[in-house]
């Protein structure tokens, strides 16, 4: 099946919704499960499935994305028939555009690459999504219906919907009408971003007009009469696109029972990793129903919380119900409660993230910081005994300058950095 299935990735995606954790990369990088980028579920569903051809289509800060992809050695994507190819928009001759417009654009200008390879099928997948899915089924339903394009669906809540492409499936299921993102959706049954194009069938509804899949190309494609079908998908898949949904996404591993089993050794879940020494519990540590990461060092309490590799906990801190990236540090008898922090940050001796009952939403971000968790950006620094609300965003490379004088951050406030200088 490889040799004859191109997989496309498209993890180009700014990922707004995510707020402080996108800004600085691109959403498929965000870290997730401790160890792992989200992007890490889609390219291990590939490898896992047996598909070995696969080009990343990439636009917003790429940067940590590449670096983590690197030439795809653990995912077994290091090869030279085949394996992964990084893809990025260019200004060519005679091109009056190079940024990707949307994900049905951002295949059109990589045409000539789809080209060289003339594959039988192509599979275009979402790189921000987590679950498991063997794509063998799904591939094999596409052929067996002589479809022209095949769109995996599953069900939602239904305040959930609005979030998505919206699909109605006659007889035999065959997608009878295709509706993005509607206000009121008429059903919960939703486009998982999955699809797979007969190559014949995706040259031909590639138009300059039409700038993504879900909006515009399966609309077009329906009304037209081509043969476009739904394989529903019974197992776990997350959108993890709100802050809120990354959060719950995230400690719902911790359950007896996950969506996901991260330790299924029949179904692995391949990233890159560094060597760093084994994670170390100390005699005054305190773990409870926790994802201690490689590299850690514990000397507080951690209670239902995930820590990427590097992340120290000093003594008498307290991490609960938090999200903690990588190389990050708590220092002594601070408190994180539902926080989600990013890398290489620092939490000074006795600060509080994470504080009080006020709930009132972030100011800047209402939309987005709503639930009572609280954002500390890549390499923000909080000092020594300052306590930060509710819904509260502290911005990447914030330090003490930018408190000034001030003790406490209320709930649903947003602090800037300033740089020295302006």
């Amino acid at each position: 099946m490889s040799s004859s299935v191109l997989t496309l990735i498209l993890a180009g995606g700014e990922g707004e919704r995510l707020s402080i954790l996108s800004q600085v990369r691109a959403k498929p990088g965000v870290p997730f499960g401790g160890k792992y980028r989200i992007i890490d579920f889609a390219l291990s569903n590939v490898v896992n499935s047996g598909l070995t051809d696969v080009g990343i289509l990439t636009q917003y800060a790429p940067r940590s994305l590449m670096d983590h992809i690197g030439v795809g050695r653990p995912w077994d994507l290091d090869r030279s028939r085949g394996g992964v190819t990084l893809l990025q928009p260019y200004l060519g001759r005679g091109r009056t555009r190079d940024w990707y417009r949307g994900t049905a654009d951002a295949v059109l200008q990589n045409l000539e690459f789809v080209l060289d390879r003339d594959p039988e099928l192509v599979l275009i997948l979402a790189g921000d999504h987590v679950y498991k899915m063997d794509y063998r089924p799904f591939i094999e339903r596409h052929r067996s219906v002589s479809a022209d394009v095949t769109c995996a669906v599953r069900t939602v809540p239904i305040d959930e919907a609005h979030r998505f492409g919206i699909a109605d499936v006659g007889p035999e299921g065959r997608i009878t009408a295709f509706i993005e993102k509607p206000a009121d959706p008429p059903s919960n049954l939703v486009s998982m971003g999955v699809y797979v194009f007969s190559w014949d069938a995706l040259r031909a509804a590639l138009r300059d007009d039409l700038i993504d899949f879900g909006g515009d190309v399966l609309p077009d494609m329906v009304a037209s009469g081509k043969r476009v079908f739904a394989y529903e998908f019974g197992g776990y898949w997350q959108d993890v696109g709100t802050v809120e949904a990354y959060w719950r996404a995230s400690l719902d591993l911790l359950s007896d029972d996950p969506g996901i089993d991260l330790y299924d050794r029949g179904w692995l879940v391949y990233t890159r990793s560094e060597e760093r020494a084994p994670a170390l519990v100390a005699e005054t540590a305190s773990v409870e129903r926790s994802m201690i990461s490689h590299g850690c060092v514990v000397e507080g309490r951690v209670v239902n919380s995930i820590l990427s590799p590097g992340v120290r906990v000093a003594r008498d801190a307290t991490v609960r119900d938090s999200i903690v990236m990588f190389d990050a540090l708590v220092g002594e008898g601070a408190v994180l409660d539902r926080a989600i922090v990013d890398k290489e940050v620092t939490i000074g001796p006795r600060a509080v993230v994470g504080e009080g009952e006020d709930l009132r939403p972030n100011r800047d971000e209402p939309e987005r910081l709503y639930a009572g968790l609280t954002l500390v950006g890549k390499q923000a620094t909080i000092p020594r005994g300052i306590h930060v609300g509710r819904n509260c965003r502290i911005d990447p490379l914030v330090d003490a300058t930018d408190f000034g004088r001030r003790r406490r951050i209320g709930s649903g406030e947003t602090l800037r950095h300033v740089p020295a200088g302006s």
